[in-house]
């Protein structure tokens, strides 16, 4: 997109890429440009994304409650399993994550306005946020940022204090969708429609009825058998907060003990595992929209019955040092057997930045930051048939396919070219896979 200058349609190794809305793109070129092509620059909009997640969160529990609950709830989203391996990944979701988390927060704002009669003179404002926040949450990942609309909407029919009523959230869900339209008009027209079919259509909502790259059930029995997914998975994806779940379960919804702002929050958890339950495509990190409001319930129940805060403190200092081992240890010994870590260090003297890449099916990012440290230009995708007449073209050419492909389309090697195999494990799509470089020196 940088060298295209074109910020309007995401593009991603020589072809378009309809899988997300801009905005991750968008603040990941500004890295590029204040700090440099990295893959640090890469994953930095996410880490500030989840940093400033918990800014929000201290001052909403700070508002709603108390200093400790804004406290907790901010160190237990920060350090949950799934947050911190996702605050380091170069995705959309934690900018989606903090924008559903500030549209929660203004809706509770606006909650709390409505029960007052001096409360009109700062609603405004908080509308204003409210709808930034719609209006970002989609340009980061599309509809599930619109969570904060079914919470107001909850309060509305639970008749919660100030709710606002159904005009007011309808206007002030259109009103984050304007801004919406400012980018969605010029990338449909420049898509001829292509970007709302399969961001929408696939991206969106093919995944609730099929399973997309094996992520999901592939046919009834699978699919009612997968239906707690969530609802099991949790206790991974929000550890160690999740162990003190069965606790706050007993003292709110047996105690009959659900006041106006446990409701509220609740509602953001109760839609995303109730609409997330259905679907067909299942990955444990669709739930963490629900986690900001999460970690919200526990710290403020934790306050209100008054426990001490050092079995929160251990837990705290745990995950840190797990993640920090984690970081710093395990990811870097890991990565050095992944197949295209392998491959571009393999071959690396018989690169040069000029270097044509072709890729065949394995196509993963990794593999272009891994390969971009040596050469000047972005790979090209090709069919496995198309290798052949690629690499045979004039100037150094290299190519990254299927090991089994390589044998069957190069029996014997031309005099001079040269070949390196690796084997490892492909996290993305979850299965082991043999590649080989084939380089063309000259």
């Amino acid at each position: 997109m940088l060298e295209r200058h074109d910020y309007v349609v995401p593009y991603f190794n020589h072809t378009y890429r309809f899988d997300k809305p801009p905005l991750i793109y968008w603040l990941q070129s500004t890295a590029f440009r204040l700090l440099g092509e990295s893959a640090f620059t890469a994953r930095l909009p996410s880490v500030l994304a989840a940093a400033f997640t918990a800014v929000v969160l201290y001052a909403f529990g700070r508002r709603m409650a108390n200093d400790r609950t804004g406290l907790w709830a901010a160190v237990s989203y920060t350090t949950a399993l799934q947050v911190m391996i996702h605050s380091k990944l170069a995705l959309a979701d934690p900018t989606m994550i903090l924008c559903v988390a500030l549209g929660g927060w203004a809706g509770w704002e606006l909650m709390v306005a409505g029960r007052l009669t001096s409360g009109r003179a700062v609603c405004w404002r908080w509308r204003v946020v409210f709808a930034a926040a719609l209006a970002f949450g989609f340009l980061a990942k599309g509809p599930v940022a619109w969570l904060p609309v079914g919470m107001l909407l909850w309060a509305r029919i639970r008749r919660l204090p100030g709710a606002p009523g159904f005009t007011a959230i309808g206007t002030l869900f259109v009103a984050g969708l304007l801004p919406v339209g400012l980018w969605a008009i010029p990338a449909l027209s420049a898509t001829h429609g292509q970007y709302l079919e399969v961001g929408i259509g696939r991206h969106v909502l093919a995944r609730g009825v099929v399973s997309l790259e094996g992520h999901g059930a592939g046919h009834l029995l699978s699919y009612l058998a997968l239906l707690p997914f969530y609802f099991l998975t949790v206790f991974a994806s929000f550890f160690p907060w999740s162990l003190w779940l069965p606790w706050w379960f007993k003292r709110v919804w047996r105690g009959r003990r659900c006041d106006a702002e446990t409701s509220y929050l609740l509602a953001g958890v109760v839609l995303i595992f109730g609409l997330f339950t259905f679907y067909n495509t299942r990955l444990p990190h669709y739930t963490l929209p629900a986690f900001p409001f999460l970690a919200l319930l526990l710290a403020r129940e934790w306050t209100i019955a008054g426990r001490p805060v050092s079995a929160l403190r251990r837990g705290a200092i745990g995950m840190v040092i797990f993640n920090l081992g984690i970081s710093l240890i395990a990811f870097p010994i890991a990565a050095r057997y992944f197949p295209a870590c392998q491959l571009a260090q393999a071959g690396a003297s018989w690169l040069n930045p000029d270097t044509a890449l072709a890729i065949t099916e394995f196509d993963e990012p990794s593999l272009v930051w891994y390969f971009r440290a040596r050469l000047r230009g972005f790979p090209t995708k090709l069919a496995p048939e198309q290798v052949p007449d690629f690499l045979r073209q004039p100037g150094p050419r290299a190519c990254v396919l299927d090991a089994g492909e390589a044998a069957r389309l190069f029996p014997a090697l031309p005099r001079g070219w040269r070949t390196v195999e690796s084997a490892g494990f492909n996290v993305a799509n979850g299965r082991r896979v043999r590649l080989r470089l084939i380089v063309k020196p000259y």
